[in-house]
């Protein structure tokens, strides 16, 4: 890296002592920064997908430094997710993201069994919207009831970590099929991959794709191919599955192609060169997925593209000044701006960033693996 990850790093949780506490202040779970504040999920309240990301970066904080503040900020919002397991009609398979980086971070950092009981509640969740026909389902509407989408490869990790922790095969068995339909369904010729798939709910058959996030039909969005290159990755790592891994090579591959002189991320690769869209998001969980390839495979070039994304965004879009919330500027939930935010610090992109900053410095506690 052209910058010094370690002094990053230090600067980062600088700004945390004094930004975290904010979050206390107002009793609320923050989904991005704005200014000197921090601002709630735009949908769905504490059930919003993003919830556990912060968390996460907390809990990644107190790994690096076994600060109690980030330990006990980490819980405080854990709480408020816990809740919404009872709440449980706003659920979707995003409990992976909400609760291994929240619940499972917390029993793989401390032991807490109760943080495992919950987070296995959410793994068995996860597991009962899976449909036998050979998918996960997505979301609840009844219009989307075939739909399953390139993000569910992250949310996998929640299942192999419950296989673990039970000795039940049942929750491996669903990851796998999962990912073989991803495989066989989103991955494209080129080694990018699609965002939605619908499948038919009766026969398991592909009924169509939908363009989601990205600028159109069969472009290329660019956290999908991060989620792909990712969470294939991951998959690897839990299964040993080398079908999984040339995956996540053949996405990295097309990403990499794809990445902008600067080091940003375009929102989809695809997109027309104006309006401007970056999704540091992309960006940052690009990077932290590169280096967990570069680990699994031995590969130099992986490890320097994640550097090279991590210094373009570091030096054109990380505000690390202690007086205003969130790290990484340039945040794009969507192509087409859905109310998510646009060109804004979004708290999950945080989350990668910091990751990707403790695996350069071989302090990463891996809250995606279950070993």
């Amino acid at each position: 890296m052209r910058n010094n990850a370690s002094e990053i790093l230090n600067r980062i949780v600088e700004k945390a002592r004094a930004t975290a506490p904010l979050a206390a202040r107002e009793g609320m779970l923050p989904y991005g920064g704005e200014g000197g504040r921090w601002r709630p999920s735009p949908f769905d309240g504490n059930s919003w997908w993003t919830g556990g990301f912060w968390p996460g970066a907390m809990w990644l904080l107190y790994a690096a430094t076994g600060e109690c503040l980030f330990m006990d900020e980490a819980r405080r919002t854990e709480a408020l997710l816990t809740a919404e397991l009872r709440a449980f009609k706003l659920l979707n398979h995003d409990v992976g993201f909400m609760y291994l980086l929240s619940c499972g971070a917390d029993f793989k950092l401390t032991g807490d069994a109760q943080a495992e009981t919950d987070c296995l509640h959410a793994a068995s969740l996860l597991m009962g919207r899976f449909n036998p026909a050979g998918f996960i389902r997505a979301w609840n509407e009844v219009d989307r009831v075939g739909y399953a989408i390139i993000d569910c490869m992250m949310n996998l990790s929640l299942l192999f970590w419950a296989s673990r922790r039970t000795g039940d095969p049942r929750f491996d068995h669903v990851a796998r099929i999962h990912a073989d339909t991803t495989l066989r369904h989103f991955m494209r010729p080129d080694g990018s991959v699609s965002h939605i798939v619908e499948f038919d709910p009766q026969t398991g058959a592909p009924l169509r794709e939908h363009a989601g996030q990205g600028y159109a039909l069969g472009t290329a969005w660019s956290r999908g191919q991060a989620w792909g290159l990712y969470g294939f990755a991951l998959a690897f790592a839990c299964t040993g599955d080398g079908r999984y891994l040339e995956a996540s090579r053949r996405v990295a591959d097309f990403f990499i192609a794809h990445i902008r002189p600067d080091g940003l991320t375009d929102c989809d690769f695809m997109q027309p060169a104006l309006p401007e869209r970056i999704d540091n998001i992309a960006g940052a969980c690009g990077a932290s997925g590169l280096l967990t390839l570069a680990e699994l495979t031995g590969e130099a070039r992986y490890r320097e593209a994640g550097e090279r994304l991590l210094d373009g965004m570091i030096e054109r879009c990380c505000d690390l000044s202690p007086g205003r919330c969130g790290l990484l500027t340039h945040c794009t939930a969507s192509y087409h701006d859905d109310a998510a935010g646009v060109h804004t610090n979004i708290v999950y992109g945080d989350f990668f960033l910091i990751e990707a900053l403790l695996k350069v410095l071989n302090k990463n506690p891996n809250l995606w693996r279950p070993n």
